[in-house]
Parts: structure tokens; C-alpha cells; sequence
């Protein structure tokens, strides 16, 4: 029998970060498994517990952070018989007022993700009641917390974390021993959550959530974070002081506690951020670039300008004992960098190209750019974009999702009313085209609020979104055959929640790779976008790639990964920096408005209020910026890349 303590995830050992993380961590490559380790752990408590004849009481949480976990417990139950019949589960939260049955309910949720693929008794599982009339609430709450210290508390509790710190629902300012209780949601979470409720006015304000003081009483708790958007607050939570401004951090005080991230959600932690400082490293050429530049950035000085006293004073002496005196490391770095930047991102023809990032030849290069959606290409890299076409290279794009999602419905109802008068107007009859449009209107005239989209309004939306790209694609000078909308079927649900990644998929990105045979792949590797299309579209490409790599065309395939739209490349890692002059900032936005369901009433603005021009234009100033302190040129704005090496 398993002692009562046994946690199948490692306990942090000796030589991590402890001056710095004041809560156990554990980093996976990524999150499928790290989601199997947790499943496993899981499954191991509630093996425990029947054979100790007692229920095991779990504390369950919704959202994107735990799907994983949940799809490995089915595993484990159909693969390896794991019952559920001793499982008796609360969920962490609801949102208030919510019927159990609408598409956002966090009883549906828990039903499709779990409950209906596993043998849980149906009276097992607990979920806060959305649809209770406001004087029944507060006792429903009490009640809530009764039920589980009668049972001796939970036994094992997975929490995910939000972006301003809140584990359930526990906003900023939720007291360390705060009960089960109604809360009015902060605007960040709702922000968060808009794209889910068809904008922020059909998102509810309030949500019943179990309390902190619950949460720290159970047994055992593990947090999961995934992506680069959790970065900043990880590293708050785990490293910064306990607030109830990030009630995430009052986990530093549970006996028990342990933080699970994939690589993208610990970038900010001190050991990945500034590895030198908590452990050994190897000084390579990368490493040694990333301490110059974040020394230089943080004492505000060119590259060339440091001395050896900088090195000392800010722990890296050692890098000096290895390499040698300041004035050669300075001068090394700087060159790195410099040999980053280039005018010609398909190469510069009857060139030497031993320092530049692209190679010479062929001169002109097939391009095949990815956009996840219908407007990354130009939001991203729509400088570059321009520059390739300009300088003779055959440009290809690739749009791999629809983005229908994103289109307001009285847009839709605009582009409906203009075919249904241009029809009418010239006598155009199509019985199937008028039935699509009329049955579209008809449904969105009496659309209920959060209510999903119907196949036509969708068709609709994304014929809106693929005219938009093809107008983009004009104003850049694509000829319309080398534009290729892939509609990848995992996007197609007509909700946030996309299905996994499949053969499908797959096998579209990778026909159109082998159709242009391209000398350069562009592909948005921007993982801080909140609902993750941009991951699995990159899945997608990675997957193609390797099926296809023993291909003889694929040896001349270069593969450059570009961000952008939420997120920029870190100094330190942009293998390629294509600067902009301000006559080429202002092509790139008039390229973007294109885009003209995407400005002014935007479905989802994210926690950015700004519209994307405005974004995409920031982050190239600040990337300039960033270039210029470390003393190379000042450029007006640069858009950056890393290579993948396949």
C-alpha cells in the first residue's frame, strides 16, 4: 500500500533555485507531460484511498490548465481500469447567474471533460449552483464548506492560476482565510473570458468560487500554468512577497503545495530568466549573449560601455574568470548582435553571407508564410512580408484557421444585407446561396447571448475574414494563386474551446509545404496568445515538417518563427531583426486595416485595449529601442525572428 504521503512528482532537489522560489517547482518541456505526471499522481491518491476503504476527496478546477490532466484520467480509467466510484469532487468555482447547460457552464465543462467518460457516481460531484435566486446563495456557500470538512477536507486540490493572480475565483484582495462565497470578478478575468461569452457585455460580473482558506486546508495542492501570458504572474506568485494582491502567493505558507510549468510559463523565473545567479552554467555563445545583454539593459548601458566592475557587481564574475577581460566579451556580443540585423530577410543576392542570417541563394527564394489567423501575417511581420515581395522572392501564404470566431455579428449582418440587396437588386438567383444567408440573419436577428454560431453564420463570418486577407494579400502584391486558406478542421467548433490537433490538420499544412516546396517557412511561434490557436497551428507545422523532412527539398528549408501580436522575442534569442523605416511602419498599418472586422468593435481586444495596429507598432518600436541601448543603429521599428532547426 502506498504511504499516505506518497506524490508521484518530484520534490524540488538541492540545487534548485531556493534563495529566489519560495514555492516547490517542477518544469516540463511541455505540457502534455507534465498534465500525465499530475494524472498519475491523481490516479494514484484514489487508488490509495480504496484500498484504505475510503473516499477520495478532490478539489477540481476548469479552464484550459487542467483539460490535459482530465483526458489522461479517462485514459487511465478505460486503458487501466481505474475506477471512480470512490471519488467524491468539488469544484472550485461558477459563474453567477449560469444555467448548468449553457456552453460556458463549468458543470457542462466538467461533464464533457470528465465526469460523462468516467464511472463517478453522479451524487459524487459538487459544482457551485449559477442558477440559485440571491437570497439562497450565502447558505448554499456555507453549506458548501460544511460538506467538505465533514469529509475531512479535500485530499487533493488542482488549481490553475489568472493573469492577475486569482486561483478560483479569488480575485486581488481576497483574504488568506476567505470562505466559499459569491465575488465580483475583476475586470482582467472577465477581459480574459470575453471571447468565451461573444464579447464582455454577455459575460456575468460575478461567480461563487471556493474560498483560499478551503483551497490551503487541503492536503495537497498543484497548480498548473501553461504558456508565456502565465509568465509574469508565475514568477510573482512563486518568487515576489505574499500579497493579497496575488492571492496565488499565500500557496507559499501551504505545507504541501507545488507549481507544475511548461517551459513558456517559467521563462520569467529567476533560474531561466537569470540562470547565472542560482546554479553552474556552460558558457556558450547563447548563454553568454543573454547575460550581456540583460546586464547592459538593466544597468542602461551600451554593450561596448561595460566594464569589468558591471560583471562583478552583478554576479557575473565567473563569466569573466572563463573568458576573459570585458573589453573582447563586449566587442563579441556586439558583433553578435549586429550580425543579427539585415534589410534583405530572403537574403541579400551577390552577397557575402557569412554573417548575415540568411543565406545568398538561391537569390530568389519561395516563401511560404504561416498565418494562424487571417490577419498575423501582416499584424506580425507585415514589414518583412512587404520587403520579400518588393525584393523579387515568390511569397506564398498560408491562412490556417478561418478566424470566423472573431467577427462581431452586426458585421455579419452587414456583408448578409449587401448579398441579399446585390442579388435582388440584378436578379441573381441561387436557392442555396439566399437559404444560407437567409437562415444565417434569421438566427443572428434572434440570437440568444453566448449562444453558439450556426454552420451558415459561420460560413458567413469567415468569407468576411478571407476577403480581408485576400485585400491584405493585394496591397503587399500576392498574386491571388499563391494564396492558400487552409480552414484547418480543429478550429471549427464555433466556440473558444478548439478539439485537438488531428490527421487533418496535419496533412493540409503539410500538402501545401510539398505543393510551393519553399526555400523559407515563416510561422507565428507568438505561444502567449490566451486560447491557443497559435500553438496548435504551430503544432501542425512541426508535425508536417517532420513527416516531411527526409524530402529531398527540404534540405534548402529554412524555418523562421516570428511573434508580434501578443508577445515579442526576448533580446537575447532574435536570430534575424528586419528594421523598418517610418514610411515602412505606416505600409505595414495601412496593410492591417485592411482587416476592417478586426478594427474599432473587435470581438476579443484581449487585456490590451489597443487595436492591433497599435500593438504591432509598440512592439517594433520597443524592439528598435531595445537595439539602439545596447548601442547598435537607431531604426524607427524591427520586426524579429528566431530560426528552428528541424
Amino acid at each position: 500500500m502506498l504511504p499516505e504521503t506518497d506524490t508521484l512528482l518530484a520534490p524540488p532537489s538541492l540545487n534548485q533555485p531556493i534563495a529566489f522560489e519560495r514555492i516547490p517547482t517542477q518544469i516540463f518541456a511541455d505540457s502534455n507531460d507534465a498534465s500525465a505526471a499530475v494524472a498519475r499522481e491523481i490516479a494514484n491518491i484514489i487508488r490509495q484511498r480504496q484500498l484504505q476503504g475510503k473516499p477520495a476527496v478532490l478539489g477540481l478546477a476548469t479552464g484550459s490548465s487542467p483539460k490535459k490532466v482530465y483526458a489522461e484520467l479517462i485514459r487511465i480509467h478505460r486503458d487501466e481500469r481505474l475506477s471512480f466510484y470512490n471519488v467524491i469532487s468539488f469544484n472550485l468555482d461558477e459563474y453567477y447567474p449560469m444555467q448548468p447547460d449553457a456552453l460556458q457552464s463549468y458543470v457542462r465543462f466538467m461533464k464533457e471533460q470528465l465526469f460523462d467518460h468516467v464511472d463517478i457516481p453522479v451524487a459524487n460531484y459538487f459544482i457551485p449552483n449559477g442558477t440559485l435566486s440571491p437570497e439562497k446563495v450565502t447558505e448554499f456557500c456555507h453549506e458548501y464548506d460544511r460538506h467538505i470538512d465533514d469529509l475531512g477536507g479535500l485530499d487533493f486540490q488542482i488549481l490553475g492560476i489568472g493573469r492577475n493572480g486569482h486561483i478560483g475565483f479569488n480575485e486581488p484582495g481576497s483574504h488568506v482565510s476567505s470562505k466559499t462565497r459569491l465575488m465580483t470578478l475583476d475586470l482582467t478575468t472577465r477581459i480574459d473570458a470575453a471571447l468565451d461569452f461573444g464579447g464582455l457585455s454577455n459575460e456575468p460580473k460575478k461567480a461563487i468560487t471556493m474560498g483560499v482558506g478551503q483551497i490551503m486546508r487541503a492536503k495537497r495542492v498543484v497548480l498548473l500554468a501553461w504558456g508565456e501570458h502565465k509568465a509574469r504572474i508565475i514568477r510573482q506568485a512563486i518568487e515576489g512577497t505574499v500579497s493579497a494582491e496575488t492571492p496565488a502567493s499565500y500557496l507559499q505558507g501551504h505545507p504541501n503545495v507545488q507549481f507544475i510549468l511548461d517551459e513558456s510559463a517559467a521563462s520569467e523565473l529567476t533560474r531561466r530568466k537569470m540562470p547565472w545567479l542560482v546554479e553552474e552554467v556552460t558558457w556558450d555563445k547563447k548563454m553568454i549573449r543573454k547575460a550581456v545583454t540583460h546586464l547592459a539593459l538593466t544597468l542602461e548601458k551600451p554593450v561596448l560601455k561595460l566594464t569589468n566592475r558591471d560583471y562583478n557587481d552583478n554576479g557575473l564574475s565567473d563569466l569573466l574568470a572563463q573568458v576573459g577581460q570585458a573589453y573582447e566579451l563586449n566587442i563579441e556580443v556586439f558583433n553578435q548582435i549586429q550580425h543579427t540585423i539585415t534589410g534583405w530577410p530572403g537574403g541579400k543576392p551577390n552577397a557575402d553571407d557569412t554573417n548575415r542570417p540568411e543565406r545568398a541563394t538561391p537569390a530568389r527564394k519561395r516563401c511560404l508564410i504561416f498565418s494562424p489567423h487571417p490577419d498575423d501575417d501582416i499584424i506580425s511581420m507585415g514589414g518583412t512580408f512587404q520587403r520579400l515581395v518588393d525584393q523579387g522572392h515568390e511569397v506564398h501564404v498560408a491562412y490556417q484557421t478561418s478566424g470566423n470566431i472573431a467577427v462581431a455579428d452586426d458585421e455579419a449582418l452587414r456583408l448578409i444585407d449587401f448579398v441579399v440587396d446585390y442579388n435582388r437588386k440584378f436578379g441573381i438567383e441561387s436557392a442555396e446561396t439566399d437559404r444560407i444567408f437567409r437562415d444565417a440573419a434569421a438566427f443572428l436577428k434572434s440570437k440568444k447571448d453566448s449562444e453558439r454560431d450556426t454552420t451558415d453564420v459561420r460560413y458567413v463570418k469567415g468569407l468576411i475574414r478571407r476577403s480581408e486577407a485576400k485585400a491584405t494579400c493585394r496591397f503587399v502584391g500576392v498574386p491571388m494563386e499563391q494564396v492558400h486558406f487552409l480552414d484547418m478542421p480543429f478550429y471549427e467548433t464555433g466556440t473558444v474551446q478548439k478539439k485537438p490537433i488531428g490527421e487533418e490538420d496535419v496533412r493540409l499544412v503539410a500538402e501545401i509545404i510539398r505543393e510551393v516546396k519553399p526555400h523559407q517557412v515563416y510561422a507565428a511561434g507568438d505561444l502567449a496568445d490566451p486560447h491557443g490557436t497559435h500553438k496548435v497551428c504551430l503544432d501542425a507545422i512541426m508535425e508536417a515538417v517532420r513527416q516531411l523532412k527526409s524530402e529531398p527539398f527540404m534540405q534548402d528549408c529554412w524555418m523562421w518563427l516570428y511573434k508580434g501580436a501578443w508577445d515579442e522575442w526576448a533580446i537575447d534569442q532574435i536570430e534575424m531583426a528586419v528594421p523598418m523605416s517610418p514610411d515602412q511602419v505606416m505600409r505595414k498599418r495601412q496593410g492591417i486595416f485592411k482587416h476592417q472586422s478586426q478594427k474599432d468593435g473587435v470581438v476579443y481586444q484581449g487585456t490590451d485595449s489597443r487595436e492591433f495596429w497599435q500593438r504591432a507598432e509598440e512592439r517594433n518600436r520597443t524592439t528598435a529601442a531595445f537595439y539602439n541601448k545596447l548601442g547598435l543603429a537607431e531604426y524607427e521599428a524591427m520586426e524579429a525572428f528566431v530560426r528552428w532547426h528541424f
